[in-house]
């Protein structure tokens, strides 16, 4: 399965079957978590065999969440671009995690931060955490906006790696299925997009801008 693939595939599943995550993709998805803190300057940590963040919350439960017992805790230093560098670096997990035949779900308030697992540095913030195992089922789609709802310009005269970008970016899991993003285009290849005020909006814009980057292809625009 490509990266592409995995887009198109990723949906957010929310019980899981009892069964441990192979070894071979723990290490790979270590491995990933290592690379992620390094690249976004993140606290990322990978937290297995552990049922209690989901088994003993009753905001889990409002969740409908069942048999959680691994996930991602995206945590950070505060800045003003921590949220978006969690929602980068995320979705670059969540996305290889689908490649490996897992499924996650993003998760905003519907679980218990367990003191003695989860390690919050000075300064840091646990933002979230990604729910990760394998799914009872692959998850479902929902109903998307339009290209012509999250683009400024008139995509049908926009090239084609734009269009790309949209797409895949329209695909993006946000809070709610709020979908609160606006892209632009500026001088052929200067493409800004914009958070809209919402529920961890600033979070959904770099899993946003993460879609986008891989369907557009890097090497065909600039942020501005």
């Amino acid at each position: 399965m490509t990266i592409l693939e995995a887009i198109q595939a990723r949906h957010s599943v929310r019980h899981y079957i009892d069964t441990p995550i192979d070894e071979e993709k723990l290490q790979r998805l270590y491995q990933l978590v290592d690379e992620c803190n390094a690249q976004g300057k993140l606290h990322i940590q990978l937290v297995t065999n552990e049922p209690r963040s989901f088994g003993e919350s009753l905001l889990a439960r409002y969740g409908k969440f069942s048999g959680v017992t691994s996930y991602f805790a995206m945590i950070g230093k505060k800045s003003k671009t921590l949220d978006e560098r969690i929602g980068y670096y995320g979705e670059k997990l969540v996305l290889e995690a689908q490649i490996m035949g897992l499924n996650t779900c993003w998760v905003g308030l519907s679980y218990k931060k367990i003191d003695d697992v989860i390690k919050i540095g000075a300064g840091e913030k646990l933002v979230c955490l990604i729910s990760l195992g394998y799914g009872i089922t692959q998850g479902v789609d929902h109903k998307r906006k339009t290209p012509s709802q999250v683009s400024t310009i008139d995509i049908t005269v926009a090239p084609d790696w734009y269009q790309r970008g949209i797409a895949a970016a329209l695909l993006a899991p946000t809070a709610i299925n709020q979908q609160k993003f606006k892209f632009s285009l500026e001088d052929g290849n200067k493409v800004s997009v914009k958070a809209g005020v919402g529920f961890y909006s600033k979070v959904d814009l770099g899993i946003v801008k993460y879609h986008f980057e891989q369907a557009a292809g890097i090497e065909n625009f600039r942020w501005k």
